[in-house]
């Protein structure tokens, strides 16, 4: 199945106009925003690094809260995350300490 069988031409306008409306990044708006932990990875072959980068930086310019909002970029993985036990385990760990640390559970 091809991208366009998934998700549409984008050249048709009906396709276009469907997809604009569940596109994260054209969707932003100047609002509050809950704490955010946004990660990628270097050699992600889906998504490219940029992409996250770009998202994290305009809700930068439109959030009205203070919450956190972070971007760690992973130089050493792929689509998937880090790969091998400990790698993985440590990119849960950090996912854990993130997520702890806004509900109060910190040490």
């Amino acid at each position: 199945m091809g991208e366009y069988d998934e998700w549409g031409n984008p050249q048709e306008k009906g396709a276009y106009d469907y997809m604009k409306t569940y596109c994260p990044y054209t969707n932003l708006a100047a609002r509050a925003f809950p704490a955010m932990l946004v990660k990628t990875s270097f050699n992600d072959s889906q998504v490219m690094y940029w992409e996250p980068a770009k998202y994290v930086a305009k809700m930068r310019t439109l959030k009205t809260d203070a919450n956190p909002l972070l971007l760690k970029t992973n130089m050493g993985a792929g689509h998937g995350g880090a790969s091998g036990r400990y790698d993985r385990l440590h990119e849960v760990a950090f996912d854990y300490a993130f997520v702890l640390g806004q509900v109060g559970i910190t040490r």
